[in-house]
């Protein structure tokens, strides 16, 4: 039988989702005012790991936090943001090629760059705004891939050619107010809705060069399509999605979100694809 680990090994972990005991102490949360229950809270999956259902469980249990900088990334996040960014990227390619059906030719390569570039901020900077707003308020927090849903959506793409995927998600632990949950709950799609503020200025000013078509306007339009969709399909109030978190919290700031994200697909879809690709 193996032996027992040594249990200062504990102490020294980067992932409190692995760690066995409770802390005698975190990071301080800033107070916005509200009262704060004496919990820690966490946001994960069955077997410790985010889950792919859309109806995911939410349970409460004892974590060791670490103390670092907002702008932290431990070395198991980043090989984790790798993994789910490269699947994704896969299949947003496979999904522009039509599936293995269309056949992977020598320019999948280019493919899979011009789908990193329209759709890879859109996720990645949707889940950095949660982390980032989290620590702010002392929590930990780090991405966490879902290999099963990296698969599903891989598979999916290449037999069918459209990509529905769950990459994984921010675990978020910490001992925070539901307004302070909320806010970081938000902080995903209103992501989005500035990114694709920025794309859509940028989209105006490529029409007033005369810039009809080519590499930068199709990366342009799926820049839109992709924080537009994004932001709106978070919102939907069930599951694990953001759009339910907000709602708890507060419902005119659910309804205003809500409000703006279906205003930013009706405007995209209102848009010509200008075939780049």
């Amino acid at each position: 039988m193996a032996a027992e680990r040594d249990p200062r090994w504990w102490k020294v972990d980067d992932d409190p989702l692995e760690a066995h005991h409770r802390a005698t102490s975190h990071q301080a949360a800033r107070d916005d005012g509200n009262w704060r229950q004496r919990r820690i809270h966490v946001q994960v999956g069955s077997e410790g790991r985010v889950f792919s259902n859309l109806f995911a469980d939410v349970r409460t249990g004892g974590v060791s936090l670490h103390k670092g900088s907002i702008w932290h990334f431990s070395g198991t996040e980043i090989r984790q943001l790798m993994l789910a960014t490269g699947a994704f990227t896969l299949a947003l390619a496979l999904m522009f090629n039509g599936g293995i059906w269309g056949g992977i030719g020598l320019d999948f390569p280019i493919i899979c760059i011009f789908a990193l570039f329209s759709f890879g901020p859109a996720f990645l900077l949707h889940e950095f705004a949660h982390k980032f707003v989290a620590r702010y308020y002392g929590c930990w927090a780090e991405f966490r891939a879902d290999p099963g849903g990296l698969r599903f959506g891989i598979i999916l793409a290449a037999v069918v050619g459209i990509v529905f995927m769950a990459p994984g998600a921010v675990v978020v632990a910490g001992n925070a107010t539901r307004s302070q949950f909320g806010k970081i709950a938000v902080a995903g799609p209103v992501s989005n809705m500035v990114l694709w503020l920025i794309g859509y200025m940028n989209w105006i000013f490529l029409e007033m060069l005369g810039i009809e078509s080519g590499l930068i306007r199709g990366v342009n339009y799926f820049w839109l399509i992709g924080n537009s969709i994004l932001c709106a399909f978070n919102m939907l109030p069930f599951g694990p999605l953001d759009g339910k978190k907000i709602k708890s919290w507060s419902e005119p700031i659910f309804y205003l979100c809500v409000s703006i994200a279906v205003t930013l697909v009706y405007i995209t879809l209102q848009i010509d694809n200008p075939r780049a690709i």
